[in-house]
C-alpha cells in the first residue's frame, strides 16, 4: 500500500530559519531515524520526500481554464511543509513509524 504522508505545521510552528541550529539538528536527526526505521523494515520504502519552501503555487485547470494562485491560498491554519510517499504493507506500520517523525509544534 502506498501512503502520502504530510508534514504539516499549524502556522504558529517557528519557521525553518526562526530554529536555532540545536532545534534544527533534532528535527533533522527525527527525520534519519525515520528514515532508517523505513529502510530496516521488511516492505516498507520511502518512494519519495522533499522539503518544500516558499510561497505555495497552486495551478488548476477546470472547464478548460487555468488558474495560478500564489498562497496561502485558503483559509486554513495548517501550512505544508513537506511530504513523503511511503510504501508498507499496512497502515498499522505506517502509523508506528511515523512516530520517529518530529512534530511540528517546536
Amino acid at each position: 500500500m502506498k501512503f502520502v504522508v504530510l508534514l504539516m505545521s499549524d502556522g504558529e510552528d517557528k519557521s525553518w530559519d526562526e530554529q536555532t541550529p540545536e532545534e534544527q539538528a533534532v528535527a533533522m536527526q527525527r527525520h534519519d531515524d525515520f528514515d532508517t526505521a523505513c529502510k530496516e523494515r521488511d516492505g516498507v520504502t520511502i518512494l519519495a520526500g522533499e522539503a518544500l519552501d516558499g510561497v505555495p503555487t497552486v495551478a488548476r485547470t477546470r472547464g478548460g481554464v487555468r488558474t495560478v494562485t500564489e498562497g496561502p491560498y485558503a483559509e486554513a491554519v495548517e501550512q505544508l511543509g513537506g511530504f513523503y510517499l511511503v510504501e508498507t504493507p499496512d497502515l498499522e506500520t505506517l502509523l508506528e513509524l511515523t512516530e520517529l517523525l518530529p512534530p511540528y509544534d517546536l
